[in-house]
């Protein structure tokens, strides 16, 4: 039977933990130029409704690194549910390729291509939530630390799909995550309540960053107007004024604290420069393990390995 990454919530710690092993061993491969082909001959096609440079790159990237071959699919090639039914496509796609990764904006979108394949299909980001870019936030913050657990995680800014994977992968590894944001813009409330009834992490949620991010072991921020949100940019831009992440603002942390962003980071507004570029600032490393991540991501879907 096959076995599809949609959502964190899907699966147990135990298949995480697996993940990160793997990820530590592919990682360590690449680093000391040893061969590992365990996707040669196999195909990876890659749905875009929602364009990005890093999933792109990454997924391609790391598609090649094991052997395999990866197919850009633009959003003018497919367009699922008008040209064609999401159903049929998945359909088409399984009997061409050994895996589907999309990245789309309904969820609902990819929870249907999962349902319809007959190949995984690996979540590259919805509206609702991003999981391969929180398994690699988990595993950066793993290799800075020397832990998956006990630790202040703070996330200042919009309650977006970040939060919502972040809120996932609470429920599987317990730590203290910290969401703050204007009233008005929380993170989706089932997914909150699923957080907090597993009794795995302490959550909190408040609406003063100040008092959020005070002795935090990491603070992480995105942007505060994602794609499909351009029209309420300068709406948005108001209401995150005092949610900036500045020098101001992490002096409250601890003076170790690591700075993570996924990234693109829009430098002036939801993050200095000062901030991202600081010795505190983790984000380079965290955006090259989405590399790693997504590989072992793969080779497990794809091979059962």
């Amino acid at each position: 039977m096959k076995t599809d990454f949609i959502s964190i919530a899907d699966h147990s710690t135990e298949w995480l933990d697996h993940i990160f092993d793997l990820t530590s061993e592919i990682k360590s491969r690449l680093k000391n130029n040893v061969r590992y082909t365990p996707l040669e001959g196999r195909t990876v096609a890659m749905i875009f409704q929602k364009p990005s440079a890093r999933t792109r790159i990454s997924f391609e990237v790391g598609t090649y690194q094991l052997g395999g071959h990866a197919l850009y699919l633009a959003p003018t090639d497919i367009q699922m549910g008008k040209r064609e039914s999401t159903a049929d496509i998945a359909r088409v796609l399984s009997r061409y390729n050994d895996c589907i990764m999309a990245r789309l904006f309904g969820h609902e979108d990819m929870i249907k291509l999962g349902k319809y394949a007959s190949v995984p299909i690996i979540n590259g980001l919805t509206d609702y939530n991003h999981p391969c870019q929180i398994m690699a936030d988990i595993y950066t913050i793993f290799e800075h630390l020397g832990r998956k657990e006990d630790f202040k995680l703070v996330y200042v800014g919009d309650g977006n799909n970040i939060v919502n994977s972040f809120l996932n992968i609470s429920a599987k590894f317990g730590f203290n995550f910290v969401i703050t944001c204007p009233e008005g813009y929380e993170p989706d409330n089932e997914t909150l309540v699923y957080a907090e009834s597993a009794g795995k992490s302490k959550i909190e949620l408040l609406h003063d960053p100040f008092e959020a991010v005070k002795d935090a072991d990491v603070i992480y921020t995105d942007v505060w107007a994602s794609m499909g949100q351009e029209e309420e940019k300068q709406k948005r831009a108001k209401a995150f004024a005092e949610f900036q992440v500045n020098a101001k603002l992490v002096k409250n942390a601890k003076p170790d604290y690591k700075f993570m962003h996924c990234l693109p980071a829009h430098r002036g507004e939801e993050v200095t420069d000062e901030v991202v570029d600081s010795q505190n600032s983790i984000v380079f490393d965290e955006a090259e393990n989405r590399l790693h991540v997504q590989k072992a991501i793969m080779v497990n879907l794809i091979t059962g390995k």
